[in-house]
């Protein structure tokens, strides 16, 4: 709810129209690749671009305009920078993603049930839905800073996602192109 809620907000100050829109069950790619492909046969040019709620949904997305032979594909953006919404980016395929890297989230989860288990009562920077809670600001990961956001920021000694496992196989050429070198 909270994804779809930023979504609408953020599309609703942008100026485009929203064509159409489907809540992907279980968020399975497939399912997303089948609805987008609809609606291409539908909308055609029309479509400028596709928010989708995870990478999964938006590397669907991405397949179903390559199968439809759209060239170039518009804009499609992802959430939580997964290998392979990171590598879509790296080939052009996918505009963006967001980076809300699970070990930052982790790590505070963990300092609250240690200090829990000392008696010591959590400290929350804020409330949320009558919660007190910590919040973390996301990334957005586009080409122009997945290198340094991605590849370069080291947690606790290592990145967030090295070189070597974004840059394989066809990934290599775009890894090249961004100066990533694994």
């Amino acid at each position: 709810g909270l994804i779809k809620k930023g979504m609408h907000a953020g599309i609703g100050t942008g100026g485009y129209a929203t064509l159409a829109e489907y809540d992907t069950p279980e968020w399975a790619p497939a399912k997303a690749q089948q609805w987008v492909a609809g609606q291409i046969s539908r909308f055609g040019k029309k479509i400028v671009g596709v928010v989708a709620a995870n990478d999964g949904t938006a590397g669907g997305s991405i397949a179903a305009f390559k199968a439809a032979g759209v060239d170039p594909v518009p804009p499609v953006s992802g959430n939580d920078a997964t290998i392979a919404g990171l590598q879509l980016i790296i080939a052009g395929d996918q505009y963006n993603t967001i980076s809300k890297p699970s070990e930052i989230v982790a790590a505070a989860a963990a300092d609250v049930a240690a200090g829990l288990l000392q008696g010591e009562a959590p400290k929350a920077d804020q409330t949320l839905f009558g919660t007190p809670s910590k919040l973390f600001v996301p990334t957005l990961i586009t080409a122009d800073n997945l290198k340094a956001e991605i590849v370069d920021k080291m947690i606790d000694g290592k990145p967030i996602e090295p070189a070597s496992v974004l840059c394989t196989g066809r990934y290599a050429a775009g890894c090249k192109k961004l100066g990533i070198t694994p």
